[in-house]
């Protein structure tokens, strides 16, 4: 039976474990455990309880004493039989009297195909990555620290990885597929945070979501997911480095709407190298008006002419592009007004043999040659983060939460490819209609989203366009609150940023904490 077509019964919690079993075809091992006293026996599924351990971290000051409770919820059909194990790491504060007035956060990162490490171990989480103040990692071996900044202080976390990120699977015999596509992965995720909520007797709680990239889009998917099939209402939703139109990010040969979209971004970008004239240099945010006006306005309207355009409003555009993004006027004409982000990449700093990087634009790369049309590698991946999160939470998980597990931990990868967009077959996925109904259902619900000036995969200028396409009320787009970063993608690796989002974060769960009647609209009076 396909997942998505069964309903979820029950959660059996699984520990402690060691996946040894014989590994003939990495992409389709499946987890198959069986512990007894700490040993195992077999190689089939079996209940065991969660690993807890206490651990205290300083928070603004004041000594947050909390659990740290690492495990299994174990989907099921309604028949009892096992589909999948996801893994979860949840930290909640000791001595709370009332957990009904003590919020909860369920939190994720996106890919598809990316585990939860990101936000749990760079911003949210009780420790940290060690990176530099500008976000570049440090010479191996890598480290972790207490995070002084952590969101632990306001709310309970539960970081959860999807099926075959990090250590959850599809159990034996159950094929991977049927949770990768959007609507599968909005099903077992939305009942894995439901299975939780009834095993920890967190319904009366504060309830909140927090999503990074494609999380963003499950984010917002779940808001209405949870709300419409188990009437599990949220308090808030928080996008990190938001896309919830897929149409804003495709540049597709008859999709024009990236390209005035990505432009602040460029601009940004260009302007963090110095590739800018000297009176754009001056300010950025005076610049990236002047900027946003142009793409709006004039490049908008350029782009729907196509052909049409006059010779004069042609070489207009040309010049200003090549003004606004450092590029030469020749390269402009050479994209015929339509300048492809990862070509971008290679060609802002092509004559230094440096590429720059997708996901944070500050850092560069360099490639084998400099005649390519894209880089070969993200900088700003490859070259950064992903080998100091994958060593921390490898020996984090095993030294401290004394947890055992001998199965890879996917951190980012293509196990889920590809992933099935069926749901939207010949049309590009948009769940800013999910998050709108989700809202008009729910008048108190609100919406933080987090940007950075940086960030080439989920750039800010095409979130704000999601959310004023979205056919929000006034009353709606009240509950929706903007924030920006001069940072990348993963905005928080910047020290400066991490500081400013936890200052942020504690103002919203605070001003939520403190609200008591909704926004609701007004008639108007003739």
């Amino acid at each position: 039976m396909n997942y998505i077509k069964s309903t979820l019964l029950s959660a059996l919690l699984v520990g402690s474990v060691s996946a040894g079993y014989a590994q003939k075809d990495a992409a389709a091992a499946k987890p198959a455990i069986k512990v007894v006293e700490g040993t195992v026996v077999s190689t089939s599924p079996d209940i065991a309880k969660p690993i807890s351990t206490k651990h205290q971290v300083t928070i603004n000051g004041k000594v947050i004493n909390y659990t740290a409770t690492v495990g299994y919820l174990q989907l099921a059909s309604e028949d009892g039989k096992p589909k999948a194990n996801i893994f979860f790491t949840a930290y909640t504060r000791d001595g709370v009297k009332d957990i009904s007035k003590r919020p909860i956060t369920y939190t994720f990162n996106g890919g598809p195909g990316s585990s939860s490490v990101w936000l749990h171990m760079g911003v949210m989480g009780p420790k940290r990555v060690v990176m530099s103040e500008k976000g570049d990692q440090l010479a191996p071996p890598y480290s972790y620290v207490d995070n002084e900044y952590s969101w632990l202080d306001k709310t309970d976390l539960v970081f959860i990885d999807p099926v075959t990120t990090g250590y959850s699977r599809a159990v034996t015999g159950e094929k991977d597929k049927q949770f990768h596509g959007y609507e599968e992965d909005i099903a077992s995720m939305g009942d894995a945070i439901r299975l939780f909520s009834n095993t920890y007797e967190r319904w009366a709680s504060p309830k909140y979501l927090a999503g990074e990239s494609y999380g963003t889009t499950r984010a917002a998917g779940l808001s209405s997911y949870l709300q419409d099939r188990y009437k599990f209402y949220l308090n808030g939703v928080v996008l990190i480095s938001s896309i919830l139109n897929m149409q804003t990010a495709r540049f597709d040969i008859g999709n024009d709407l990236p390209y005035p979209l990505f432009l602040p971004t460029y601009t940004a970008t260009a302007w963090y190298h110095k590739k800018l004239s000297p009176e754009l240099q001056q300010n950025l945010r005076k610049t990236l008006d002047e900027v946003e006006a142009f793409a709006d306005n004039e490049y908008s309207t350029a782009l729907m002419k196509g052909s049409d355009l006059t010779e004069v409003e042609y070489n207009n555009i040309v010049d200003k592009l090549s003004r606004y993004t450092g590029l030469s006027k020749e390269y402009v004409r050479q994209t015929d007004l339509r300048i492809d982000i990862h070509k971008f990449d290679k060609e802002l700093r092509r004559s230094e043999g440096l590429t720059v990087g997708r996901l944070d634009s500050r850092f560069t790369g360099r490639d084998y040659n400099d005649v390519g049309v894209r880089p070969e590698f993200d900088p700003s991946n490859d070259g950064t983060i992903s080998g100091p999160y994958s060593a921390a939470l490898n020996h984090y998980v095993r030294s401290e939460l004394k947890y055992k597990n001998d199965l890879p931990y996917e951190i980012l990868g293509g196990r889920v490819q590809p992933w099935n967009y069926s749901n939207v077959q010949n049309k590009y996925l948009n769940v800013g209609e999910s998050l709108r109904q989700a809202m008009s259902k729910n008048p108190y619900l609100k919406v933080w989203v987090l940007c950075g000036y940086y960030d080439l995969a989920t750039p800010y200028y095409a979130a704000e366009y999601t959310f004023n396409h979205m056919g929000l009320r006034p009353e709606q787009k009240k509950n929706v609150h903007f924030t920006y970063y001069e940072s990348g993608h993963m905005m928080y690796i910047h020290k400066p940023t991490l500081v400013q989002v936890k200052k942020d974060a504690d103002k919203m769960y605070d001003n939520i904490a403190t609200q008591t009647t909704p926004n609701t609209p007004t008639a108007s009076v003739q």
